[in-house]
């Protein structure tokens, strides 16, 4: 039997690496959040040209007009995505009149979304409460489900960790992605995480249930060695319905689908992943750990050598 168990931490160790360098980019250049949820302006152009001008151009004509916070980036060869504060139909018509005298050249409009600052903000709070709903209601089904077995709550709690395990993943992805790609983290950020969520907890749920059947199988196992085997009995199914039919579906959309669907189907494509991954590398080691209670000993071996 592969044992899969006995490497966690070099998992735990993995999961970090993919982690922290998001989470640090946030940290030293902020989160590349769209109006959406700042609130603001953003506008795709596309100029008959077939050449964008430089972002820089189109932030220095927003500024003549008086426009602050521009963030400009090229979206293709002709295309410019252009966020700023908010704007009203007037002034919108001002830019792009300003744009193709500017540039000589006719400018097509093909997204124009303006959003309150107030109700960016409520976009925001509300996409943190969904998921905080979310884990609280994922975790209540499992431990209401598991509630035959002993220490069904940890099952509920490891689920949760590992959700958000999933969530830090997809976080550090889009930091990363909005600052060296140019995304934007927008409505469709939001969709492409609770989906990853939905999927994430269904993988573990499947896990879980498996420990729980076996508990019953196989009394005498140790736990470590039941959990284990547990997993390597779901792993064929989590690979067939989930990477190999769900995955390929996802690459082809992310081959094919064009720039303005590549961030959403690239989130979908690694989230899902994260998901699988965490269900066999994260929640079950996590649960193994627990049941161990092994931060008992993780700073003994230290002290015993620095005493030596």
């Amino acid at each position: 039997m592969i044992d899969l168990l006995g490497k966690r931490y070099y998992f735990f160790a993995f999961s970090l690496l993919l982690i922290i360098p998001g989470f640090v980019v946030i940290l030293l250049m902020g989160f590349p959040l769209a109006v959406d949820f700042t609130g603001g302006t953003m506008m795709e152009l596309e100029f008959a040209s077939g050449t964008a001008p430089q972002p820089a151009e189109i932030v220095l004509l927003y500024e003549d007009i008086g426009i602050e916070d521009i963030q400009a980036q090229t979206s293709g060869a002709a295309r410019i995505n252009a966020k700023s504060s908010f704007l009203d139909e007037t002034t919108r018509v001002e830019i792009v009149d300003r744009i193709e005298q500017e540039f000589a050249t006719s400018v097509t409009v093909l997204r124009y979304d303006s959003v309150g600052p107030t109700i960016g903000q409520e976009v925001t709070s509300r996409a943190l409460i969904a998921i905080l709903v979310a884990a609280v209601a994922v975790m209540i089904y499992i431990t209401w489900a598991f509630r035959g077995i002993e220490n069904a709550f940890h099952y509920g709690v490891c689920a949760i960790i590992a959700m958000f395990h999933d969530v830090a993943v997809l976080i550090s992805l889009a930091a990363l992605g909005g600052h060296f790609l140019g995304w934007q983290i927008d409505a469709l950020f939001l969709t492409s995480l609770l989906t990853v969520i939905g999927f994430s907890v269904q993988d573990k749920i499947v896990v879980f249930d498996r420990v729980r059947e076996n508990s019953t199988i196989y009394r005498r196992l140790n736990y470590e060695t039941l959990v284990n085997h547990s997993i390597i009995q779901t792993l064929q199914r989590s690979i067939n319905t989930q990477l190999m039919t769900v995955e390929f579906m996802l690459l082809a959309l992310v081959l094919l689908g064009g720039v303005t669907l590549r961030a959403f189907s690239v989130t979908l494509l690694v989230g899902i992943f994260m998901g699988t991954y965490s269900s066999i590398f994260i929640a079950a080691p996590t649960l193994v750990a627990w049941e161990n209670q092994e931060w008992r000993n993780w700073f003994k071996r230290d002290s015993k050598q620095a005493s030596v």
